[in-house]
């Protein structure tokens, strides 16, 4: 398998979830029903810095040195987008929560499966920046949806830089495979935890037809 046809056949299985997760839905959730600036800002900040702590464990704990210095670049950008995101803040402290996705990403241990992991966090995380950004056009606040603009920006460099790590630590089908399941398995993760929060408030989490 090709970095490219790994891409392509995670965003093919998880079509349907990945196309919820970019819903308006998302951040109806992720705020608890909260869809002012504040709270959203807040909800973005959070899931920021969980991510970075989630990188940053890695990074202390990766075996492999490709696979650490992806790591290590993919939390330091991470720091970087908490920064963006607290600018736009007043005195707010993001707290380390790690549910859903960043709970299933902190329990892999394995190279070829935290590589392909890091692949589905970034498909799914791509939705959420776009609804982010969709959100503070729709507020008439374009300096705040260009930070989350920027932000969806750094996920193409992330997305490239895990493609080609699963292009070094992968050696057969077996590690593929083993990469594709980890990455669907990081979506599901999230499309459980958006299910779980929207059923909590009584929204049915299905698009209505």
């Amino acid at each position: 398998m090709t970095p490219s046809e790994f891409l392509d056949a995670v965003r093919d299985d998880n079509e349907t979830a990945l196309s919820r997760l970019g819903s308006s839905k998302s951040l109806y959730a992720a705020t608890g029903g909260e869809m002012d600036a504040g709270p959203v800002l807040e909800a973005a900040a959070d899931a920021e810095y969980v991510a970075a702590q989630t990188f940053h464990a890695w990074t202390d704990s990766e075996p492999d040195d490709a696979a650490r210095d992806a790591f290590e670049t993919t939390a330091a950008e991470e720091d970087g987008h908490v920064d963006a995101v607290l600018a736009e803040l007043d005195d707010y402290e993001p707290a380390d929560d790690a549910t859903g996705m960043q709970a299933y990403l902190r329990g892999l241990d394995d190279t070829v499966e935290r590589a392909g992991a890091l692949v589905g966090r970034i498909l799914a995380t791509e939705k959420s920046k776009e609804q982010l950004t969709g959100f503070f056009v729709g507020q008439a606040d374009p300096q705040t949806a260009g930070v989350f603009r920027d932000l969806k920006g750094d996920l193409d460099d992330q997305r490239e830089r895990a493609l080609d790590l699963l292009e070094t630590v992968c050696d057969d089908d077996a590690d593929w495979d083993a990469a594709k399941d980890a990455a669907d398995a990081a979506i599901q993760a999230a499309y459980d935890e958006y299910t779980e929060q929207l059923e909590s408030m009584g929204v049915n989490p299905k698009p209505v037809c």
